[in-house]
């Protein structure tokens, strides 16, 4: 597969992803995460190739039918701020023209499902939620047509660390327990490392590396190496230079 706008943004790309796993991206800013996400449910359309969704080419597919079986996750949530937590969960099953009932009751399910008391925010609006609350309520929208496979673009990426944890925390669990197959872009390599079951390195648009989370930091792969020093910066310092005990150095 191959994506070009005015330059090539991914070259070569080849890549299988197994029933009810989860893989994440990883790879320097630049290097084709969020646009070979986007090549799954159409956002963008490869000049070469093409990608197949349980043996069909997305191409041949309704454009509207493929992205309500896709759920979609982003870092800034996407929600709408003028409606309700209710109505933002449940506006995939709106736009299927499911009645009013059925949604409150599936928008309840799903708000219990990612960790939040329906009763107690179903009727408010996003301004009047956290970030890490918003987060949830943006997966909950992305589950809500029980989709097959979700895609999710550095989602927990503007989130303090202990927030993330249990966003990761929840995730991890939740997705156990669904099945679905998940495609992950991140920068954070202790996420894709808790949450993946494989690990994809891009660099320039091709895929450097394609391998089992065990086998990741196994590998001695230059750009692996690198990115894994990288990641871990403060670890390494901390331990060559620690504190001594009396404050000096």
């Amino acid at each position: 597969m191959a994506v070009a706008t005015g330059r090539l943004l991914l070259n070569d790309v080849s890549l299988a992803l197994e029933e009810g796993t989860v893989t994440a991206i990883l790879g320097r800013s630049g290097s084709g995460k969020t646009t070979l996400l986007r090549t799954a449910n159409r956002m963008i359309d490869p000049t070469g190739g093409g990608v197949l969704v349980a043996g069909a080419n997305i191409q041949e597919l309704a454009l509207v039918d493929l992205r309500r079986k896709m759920g979609y996750v982003i870092q800034e949530t996407g929600l709408f701020p003028h409606f309700n937590v209710e109505r933002n969960v449940g506006i995939v099953l709106e736009a299927e023209s499911q009645p009013r009932p059925q949604r409150i009751q599936r928008s309840d399910e799903l708000l219990q499902m990612v960790g939040l008391d329906a009763a107690a925010f179903s009727d408010r609006y996003p301004h009047q939620l956290s970030g890490g609350q918003r987060q949830r309520v943006g997966l909950a929208r992305a589950l809500a047509a029980e989709p097959k496979i979700l895609l999710m673009d550095e989602p927990f990426g503007a989130l303090d660390p202990v927030t993330r944890a249990e966003m990761q925390d929840m995730l991890r669990d939740l997705l156990k327990r669904l099945r679905t197959t998940v495609l992950l872009v991140t920068h954070d390599l202790d996420e894709a490392l808790y949450l993946a079951d494989r690990i994809v390195l891009l660099g320039e648009g091709r895929v450097i590396a394609n391998l089992a989370r065990d086998k990741f930091l196994q590998s001695d792969l230059p750009e692996i190496v690198a990115y894994a020093r990288a990641f871990r910066r403060g670890q390494s310092a901390a331990l060559a230079n620690p504190i001594a005990t009396d404050g000096h150095r």
